[in-house]
Order: C-alpha cells, then structure tokens, then sequence
C-alpha cells in the first residue's frame, strides 16, 4: 500500500507508463459543439492564376508529376484546404502529359479553365469542357493530357487530409507514361458536363437552391468519402442560413457574391474558391448583376457513413 500518495505522483507514474487520465482531458476531447481547426478564406484566382502561368514556366510537367498549387487552409498545413478536404489548382499546358498513376485517394476536378485536354481513367477516356466535373475513383489508374491548343486549369479535390490521419495512403506509378484507354462512349461514369447540371438548377422554381451531382451507376453520392453539388443564386437573392457538421469548398463558376461563415464575409467573384469549415452557419447572397452558380465539394459521403452528419435543425 502506497502512503502519502498524491494526485502528482499518480500522474508521473501513470505517464512514465504511457498512461494518462481521460478525466482531466474530457472536456478538450468532446467539445460542446464540433470545433475544426480550419478557418474560413478565399483563393482569388486572380492571384493563382499568375503564379500557375509561371511556375508553368519554370517546371516541366515531367517533373512535377501533377503540377498543382494547394490551397492551404491558414490554420492548417498541407494538404489541409479544411480538417478534412484538399483542394488545389492544377495546369497542364498544350501537348504536355501528366503521366498514369493510381492512389487510393478519391479525387474530383472541376474545370476552370480551357477545353478538349482529357483524362483518361481505368481505360475510359474522356474530353474535357469548363464547368465539367470529371470523376477519379480510387485505385485506378488515370492520366491526363492536352491535345487542345489552350491550356487547362481545374480545381482538384480529394480526401487527403482524411488518409493522412488513418496513414493508408499511398500510390504506385504505371509503367508507362499512359494507361491504354479508348474514347468513352455515351454519358460517362467519369464526366458531369456543367449543361447537366445548370439546366437541372435552372428548372428550380425558388430564388435559390443546391442540387447535389448523383452518381450516374448508382444514383447515390459521387464518392464514398466526397459528395459535391452546384448552387443557383438569382439576383439580389440569399440563401437559407445552414451551420452542418460537414465542411465545404465552393468555386465560384459565375457570377458575383458575398458568403456569410460565421462572424466573416467573403466577397467573391468568377474564379474564386474559398471554403467553409464545419458548424459555421454559411449564407451566400448574390450581389452581381447576373444569376451566380458556385460549385461544391464536401465530405458528407463520409460523415453519413460514419453517423456524424447533423445540421443545427435536428436538435
């Protein structure tokens, strides 16, 4: 029996053990309400887009691998865009080819810029237009290319932040520079033109309104960890305040606006991404002359999974 025990010496025994007392720490471990890391910022693609232009200049789309700039969250470290997503801008220039690999990363892109470059995915090949949404799945091989005469930029998302937690991811190079692959056929798995969608929003009665992009095998979400959807905002209209436990990254396909996340407001314009960290209640108004359309990824996929997905309306 140990005499003149303290709660001190507990702790200093405990922890030379590898031990340390849950009820000291609950508090920190199960807030009150959700309490991501990630802030709310803007990437205005007029600033990116210079600095893609160069380093297109300066590094040689063989040595990049994916030449990408990432969207850093300013609370976070690479690849955090938020607690749990990763966004970034890639650009591939006339003729240059990013070379076939596979991961087990789940990624999206979403066209920003340019026409007819391609990405090729498990042997189906499809071209791709502004405002497309083109799928990767995980553990298939895929390149991507430009045949065009323009260059390309998109927006790439993936759940990286989420592999590196768990630390399963990794990815293994195919052997040759392409996969063999043959022009799709039809409506593809791979590609979700923006026509699609805007004509699906713009048969939409009310002022505003966020349609989620549905699995064209399936019917359900895009992914198992990443969902994505398009919002219309007409003129001089807002959308309904929602605070979710899920966190998203918007780009702005057109038009001109400012979002409420929480205490801050961002004004932005066509090109912008900027994104929305958990629990912060979102509001988007449209303050242009025109309808906008913001295009969205998220990781509902994952927290409906899991069972986490709430919104503050379900009590």
């Amino acid at each position: 029996m140990i005499t003149n025990d303290s709660l001190e010496d507990l702790f200093i025994d405990a922890q030379a053990r590898n031990l340390n007392p849950l009820w000291t720490n609950m508090q920190g471990f199960v807030t009150p309400q959700p309490s991501p890391h990630a802030v709310p910022h803007i990437w205005r693609f007029a600033d990116v887009r210079p600095l893609l232009n160069r380093a297109g200049d300066l590094v040689a789309a063989e040595d990049a691998e994916r030449r990408v700039f990432m969207l850093t969250n300013p609370a976070l470290t690479p690849p955090h865009t938020t607690d749990t997503l990763f966004a970034g801008l890639q650009l591939i220039r006339p003729g240059e080819l990013a070379r076939a690999h596979r991961h087990m990363a789940f990624a999206l892109r979403f066209i920003v810029e340019g026409k007819h470059a391609f990405t090729a995915v498990g042997g189906e090949k499809v071209t791709m237009m502004r405002g497309d949404l083109i799928l990767t799945p995980p553990w298939e091989f895929h390149d991507h290319g430009n045949e065009s005469d323009t260059q390309m930029i998109w927006l790439d998302g993936l759940d990286l932040p989420l592999l590196a937690h768990i630390r399963v991811n990794f990815a293994q190079n195919y052997e040759a520079d392409r996969y063999p692959s043959t022009d799709a056929a039809g409506a593809s798995r791979l590609r979700y033109p923006w026509e699609e969608m805007q004509a699906r929003l713009d048969g939409v009665g009310a002022d505003s309104v966020m349609l989620d992009y549905a699995h064209r095998e399936h019917g359900g979400a895009i992914g198992l960890t990443i969902g994505a959807a398009a919002v219309r905002i007409n003129r001089s209209a807002s959308t309904k305040a929602v605070r979710e436990t899920a966190s998203a990254i918007y780009h702005v396909y057109e038009g001109s606006g400012t979002t409420q996340i929480g205490s801050e407001s961002i004004s932005w314009r066509q090109g912008d991404t900027f994104c929305a960290p958990s629990w912060m209640p979102v509001t988007h108004r449209n303050s242009g002359d025109a309808t906008a359309y913001l295009f969205r990824f998220d990781d509902r996929p994952t927290l409906r999974a899991l069972g986490w997905y709430r919104t503050d309306d379900q009590g």
